[in-house]
């Protein structure tokens, strides 16, 4: 008798290979035929793509395969030509990034982006500033209870998250004064800081120490322990890729190449022959190494 998951259901077969429905998560985000071009240019062609809560879905490819300009149509940066994003079962391609936001898609970037100018703690309050305070002017004028209740209630959020991210003792330092590492979990902590719905992170483990990937990965985990949600992250170092992200979707050249387990993805010679050449660092993956296998055959980031 064995398990497996498909598009967010969990099955068990029988010794007759007989499939017994088990479990059904919703699904998160739905990309039908994404398409999208620069000119003459192909930056996707026809990507489809199912996230059901709870997953962690890892997004490789070679330099160029068009990952991070699939972020941008899940986010709202950009419109594709083609295919449509629904969310919840709701059809968001024609909504800006801001109203997507709002329905609970966060994303971090490639290139930090904190407000170096604003303590680390300060980072997370502006995340949770849209909803206002409560009350209004009055609020403010009369000191009312439930804007006092409001406040404290964004505060203690904000004291879990900095504790879940490791900067509870940097709080007060200015983010442009942190480190790449520290600056990254601040990105991340004001990403979740509001709870997601879809957290989008492009690359979050670069620039990280290996304390500071496992403390990335702990906080993940716990994020889908204690909420509803899904994680969808572009990344290049593999050990990372296989030990957090099931199901893994291959982008090459603007299309899905292959999507699948870690297993599948790692024995898989079409991922193998489009890019890797040299195949070791995927099976170098699959072992425990304190190395971090980079997928990509040189270190240089996707810039598109």
């Amino acid at each position: 008798m064995s398990d497996f998951s498909t598009n967010g259901a969990v099955a068990r077969t029988n010794g007759s290979g007989t499939a017994t429905l088990l479990e059904t998560k919703p699904c998160v985000l739905e990309l039908d035929h994404i398409g999208v071009r620069f000119g003459g240019v192909i930056g996707l062609d026809g990507v489809s793509l199912r996230v059901s809560e709870g997953e962690v879905c890892g997004l490789i490819g070679p330099n160029g395969a068009g990952k991070t300009t699939l972020f941008d149509v899940i986010s709202g940066m950009r419109t594709p030509q083609d295919g449509s994003v629904t969310m919840d079962g709701v059809d968001v391609t024609g909504l800006s990034a801001a109203k997507r936001a709002r329905r609970g898609i966060r994303r971090t970037f490639q290139r930090v982006q904190t407000f170096g100018w604003l303590s680390v703690e300060d980072n997370l309050l502006t995340a949770l500033e849209w909803r206002g305070g409560g009350g209004g002017l009055a609020g403010d004028l009369l000191a009312l209870p439930s804007r006092k209740r409001r406040e404290r209630q964004r505060r203690e959020r904000v004291d879990h998250v900095l504790g879940l991210c490791g900067l509870t003792g940097v709080r007060k330092s200015s983010a442009g004064s942190l480190p790449i590492g520290q600056a990254r979990m601040v990105e991340f902590g004001r990403a979740i800081v509001e709870t997601p719905r879809l957290l989008l992170l492009d690359e979050p483990t670069s620039g990280l120490e290996d304390v500071e990937v496992d403390r990335l990965a702990q906080s993940m985990r716990a994020l889908l322990g204690e909420h509803e949600c899904a994680v969808i992250l572009v990344e290049h170092d593999m050990h990372f890729v296989m030990g957090e992200c099931n199901p893994i979707v291959v982008l090459d050249q603007g299309r899905v190449l292959c999507s699948g387990s870690p297993e599948e993805i790692r024995t898989n010679e079409e991922v193998q022959t489009a890019y890797l050449g040299d195949v070791k660092g995927m099976h170098a993956a699959a072992a425990p190494t304190s190395e971090a296998t980079n997928f990509s055959p040189t270190n240089n980031k996707e810039e598109s």
